[in-house]
Parts: structure tokens; C-alpha cells; sequence
């Protein structure tokens, strides 16, 4: 029999055991995933795992170093200090308008950093002695160290009731390793160093070196943490998966088409590669389940009968996938792209993805968790678009 759910109150949907939110890499796109969890905080949906790679480790530190009443006050305190440094110019919604000056705060963004985040060093790397952070990258991120330290509680974040998981890439291995407050390498220990780790893009910004180890972003390998939090589900889960680069696009038509959709392809794909091979491997695990039930209770009670039985045995998962949409005048630019308009737009649509999934989809979700099975919803423009286990 399907796990009922144990939580009630005034969720619009049935929550199953536990609640995960999933947050991709995407830079200044990352508010539209605050504007996620501001609206999922009003519906009462609460939330028991956060895992990010990217600025979506920034956004899940401060999540899980924060009291559920103060999460958003403070995603909107840090988006608002690292949208201050550039002009909010009231321009009319013309394309070509909307793109120059979007550009040109990109531009900006280049030449002088951003506020709280990140600072251009004074000397270019070729000056600077060899196996310096200033000889690695073009910015100095200690004013991000400074930021996470002013907005996470890291006792909370580390000993609290969240779980909490965030990827970086080991620059001499080459491997990929998770920063999880449940792993007892790191029980206890995660701090500001790790959440810049998993966001030390090169050739920006600089590794970051945690015990004698040096890392750099996670997007490198892969930019969703989706596949650690499937790896590591027990009992129920609902997912929510909130990309900031769409898998699907038009076929470009100038240079800045191209830099655009190159980034969609090279930071969406391992999404959409995870959720089908986890489909894939779902359906088999029924049909192995199938077979045991029919087989004799000689067999079914073999030693490796018991053990196939023990693999294939686990909860329901439910993913809700939020894709970013790009606006028209947007391009390759806009994950660096800070400025305050821009900022209130991503996170304006990160509100609409969830009234819009709850508005269309939230009969077919809720069905799918109260019977125990498992799918993959896509918001697109015309609906919610289910993918069965």
C-alpha cells in the first residue's frame, strides 16, 4: 500500500514524506528561483531537502540558514544587494531598447563586479605570482564570503532540520563531490568556503580550496544536483526542480542567438538526461517487481530473491520541472546580467511557474502522490506535460 502522506494543513496539494528543492546554476537568473520560494512559502508548502549548484548553492544556504518566516525576507535582501551596484533605467519595453540596455548592464557587470558577490582584481592574472588565486581568476569573491556570512546562520544550516547538499568539481581529479550536511565528512563543518566552491566558475573567479583540496563550480560536470537527491531519496519525495536554461529553443539566427543557446544546451542537458534515465529505471524496477510476485514462494524466499526484492524496493517520486523561459531581448549575457529591473522580472516569473503549476497541474500532481506513483511534470506555455514511470 502507497505511504499516506504526513503532512495536513493548508498546502494546495497532498505533500508526501518529504518536500526537496532543486536548484540549478544560472547567475543573475537565479532570483527567478527566489521568486519560487517566496511563492511556495505563501501556499505552505515546506520544504525538508534543499540541494543547488552554482548561484543555486547561494540561494539553498541561505534557505537552509534561515527560519522558514525569514527565508524569503533574506533571498530578497541578498538579490537586492547584488542588483544595487547598476542604474535601474526606466526604458520602454522596445526590443531593441530592452536589449542594448541589457548589454550594457551585462557590460557593466564585466568591467566592475557586483556588489556583495564579487570585484574585478587589481592586476590581471598574468601579473600576479603563479598559483595565486589573482593568477586563477580575474575577480576576488571575498566579498561573497563576507555576504553568506551576513545572511546564513551556518549552525542552522549545519545542525538544523533541513537537509542541505551543494556540488563542486575537484580540479586536480576532476571528480564531482557533494557538500551534504548528512555526510559525516562534512557533518558539522560546511561554511561560506563551500557554497563559493560550488560557484567558482573559471576563468572568473578563482578555486577555492578546502582542505588542502582545490574546486570549481559544479555546472562544469553537472549543473543540476537532481541525480544526488534521487540517488539519496527515502520514502516519498516530491521534487521540485527549478532550471534556469531551457533544453528546447529555435534554431539561432545571428551570433547572439548562438551564444544564447549554446549556454541553454550546455547547462540544461544533464536535466533532462537525469529525469529519463531515472524513468527508465523505475519502469524496470516495476517490471522486476512484477516478476517477484508471480514467482513460487521457493524462489521468492531464496537469498537472492530477497536481496533483487530489497533493490527495487522504494518510495514514490514526484518531479515538478520550472524551466526559465528567456525574454526576447535576453542572451547570452543574462546569467551576468545583475540589474535591479531585470532582477524583479526573474523573480516575478519565478511566482508565476508555481501559481501556474498549482492553477493547471495540482489535480494530476495530487493524484499521483496519494496512489504512490511516480512521474515528471514539465511546465511548458500550453500546460503541464506528464511524464509516467
Amino acid at each position: 500500500m502507497p505511504k499516506k502522506p504526513r503532512r495536513s494543513g493548508h498546502a494546495p496539494v497532498p505533500l508526501p514524506e518529504q518536500v526537496a528543492l532543486v536548484l540549478q546554476g544560472g547567475g543573475a537568473l537565479g532570483s527567478y528561483q527566489a521568486g519560487v520560494v517566496e511563492r511556495l512559502a505563501e501556499l505552505e508548502i515546506g520544504i525538508d531537502w534543499v540541494a543547488g549548484i552554482s548561484i543555486g548553492a547561494v540561494n539553498a544556504a541561505i534557505i537552509a540558514g534561515n527560519a522558514p518566516e525569514h527565508r524569503s525576507e533574506r533571498l530578497n535582501a541578498f538579490w537586492e544587494l547584488v542588483s544595487g551596484g547598476l542604474p535601474n533605467f526606466c526604458l520602454p519595453d522596445q526590443h531593441d531598447i530592452r536589449e542594448a540596455a541589457h548589454l550594457a548592464a551585462a557590460g557593466a557587470v564585466a568591467l566592475w563586479g557586483i556588489p556583495g558577490f564579487f570585484r574585478p582584481n587589481i592586476l590581471p592574472p598574468w601579473w600576479a605570482p603563479a598559483g595565486s588565486p589573482e593568477a586563477l581568476g580575474f575577480y576576488d569573491t571575498t566579498p561573497l564570503r563576507e555576504t553568506l556570512d551576513r545572511f546564513v546562520d551556518w549552525d542552522r544550516l549545519n545542525h538544523g532540520p533541513m537537509r542541505f547538499s551543494i556540488g563542486a568539481v575537484d580540479i586536480e581529479s576532476g571528480n564531482f563531490y557533494y557538500f551534504d550536511n548528512e555526510d559525516p565528512r562534512w557533518r558539522g563543518r560546511i561554511d561560506a568556503r563551500h557554497v563559493m566552491a560550488s560557484g567558482a566558475l573559471p576563468p572568473g573567479l578563482p578555486p577555492v580550496e578546502i582542505d588542502g583540496r582545490h574546486y570549481w563550480d559544479g555546472g562544469l560536470v553537472s549543473n543540476t544536483p537532481l541525480s544526488h537527491v534521487l540517488e539519496h531519496q527515502t520514502g516519498d519525495l516530491l521534487i521540485f526542480q527549478i532550471d534556469l536554461f531551457p533544453a528546447t529553443g529555435s534554431l539561432p539566427q545571428e551570433m547572439t542567438d548562438v551564444w544564447s543557446r549554446q549556454k541553454d544546451i550546455q547547462y540544461s542537458s544533464r536535466t533532462r538526461q537525469v529525469t529519463d534515465a531515472y524513468l527508465r529505471q523505475r519502469h524496470e524496477h516495476e517490471m522486476i517487481r512484477a516478476l517477484l510476485d508471480v514467482l513460487p514462494a521457493d524462489l521468492a524466499g531464496t537469498p537472492q530473491a530477497q536481496a533483487l526484492a530489497a533493490v527495487v524496493e522504494e518510495g514514490a517520486v514526484n518531479i515538478v520541472h520550472l524551466i526559465y523561459r528567456s525574454r526576447a531581448w535576453e542572451r547570452g549575457a543574462r546569467d551576468f546580467e545583475f540589474s535591479r529591473r531585470t532582477m524583479i522580472d526573474h523573480w516575478t516569473q519565478g511566482r508565476e511557474a508555481v501559481s501556474a503549476v498549482i492553477e493547471r497541474g495540482n489535480q494530476l500532481i495530487a493524484q499521483n502522490i496519494i496512489s504512490g506513483k511516480s512521474a515528471t511534470f514539465d511546465l511548458e506555455p500550453s500546460g503541464i506535460k506528464e511524464k509516467q514511470a
